[in-house]
């Protein structure tokens, strides 16, 4: 999978690369649908949500450009997949889901993979989560109308966030770091993911 659907979309980070090599990617899936975990597939997980293609899971960490020390906020837990290669990155991941049923999935999985250093939390990821804040980096895994000013805000100076920001159809991945009380956004590739639905993200009528 890292090999064929990773690599060769561009992701070259070695240490992203190798969490994915090593992280069960199966796991994160239904058992009727493991035997495509590990094709270049977007696969529905519950609720309208999916599990995002490899290739995409390896972007979002490579721009987060995690080191090992950095305290991060995923927004978006989803199947739990990326917020596992993640933790495999950094010292802390805080991950919000607002489907309780599917933060309770994925912390089973965590638990079963023996990641100590995820803590799970139910609620509107768009407004993010101050009480932990600032964050080193924040990564959304929905897309969002605009950049969500609490999470701008939640970044910790010199902080990035790796958000996709556009339409419902069709976003782009943006890199959002701050300096000081301001904000530099660096435009990425073209993706698409399930809208973000929050206070500041999309309504539940317009998602």
């Amino acid at each position: 999978m890292v090999e064929e659907h990773v690599c060769k979309m561009g992701v070259s980070d070695e240490r992203v690369l190798e969490a994915m090599r090593l992280i069960p990617r199966h796991l994160f899936v239904d058992p009727a649908l493991a035997h495509r975990a590990y094709d270049d597939w977007a696969g529905p997980i519950g609720s309208g949500q999916t599990i995002s293609q490899p290739y995409m899971v390896g972007m979002l960490a490579q721009h987060a450009t995690l080191t090992g020390t950095e305290k991060v906020l995923e927004i978006g837990t989803g199947s739990g997949y990326q917020t596992a290669v993640l933790a495999s990155l950094s010292d802390t991941v805080y991950t919000m889901e607002r489907f309780n049923f599917l933060s309770n999935s994925a912390r089973k999985i965590f638990n079963e993979l023996n990641f100590k250093n995820i803590v799970c939390m139910v609620g509107d990821g768009s407004s993010g989560m101050p009480s932990q804040a600032p964050f080193d980096a924040i990564v959304v895994t929905a897309g969002s109308p605009r950049i969500p000013e609490p999470l701008a805000l939640q970044l910790a100076e010199g902080g990035r966030m790796v958000i996709p920001v556009g339409d419902g159809e069709e976003q782009r991945l943006c890199v959002v770091t701050r300096q000081g009380e301001r904000f530099q956004v660096s435009k990425k590739q073209p993706c698409s993911f399930v809208p973000l639905v929050g206070k500041h993200g999309w309504d539940h009528k317009s998602a």
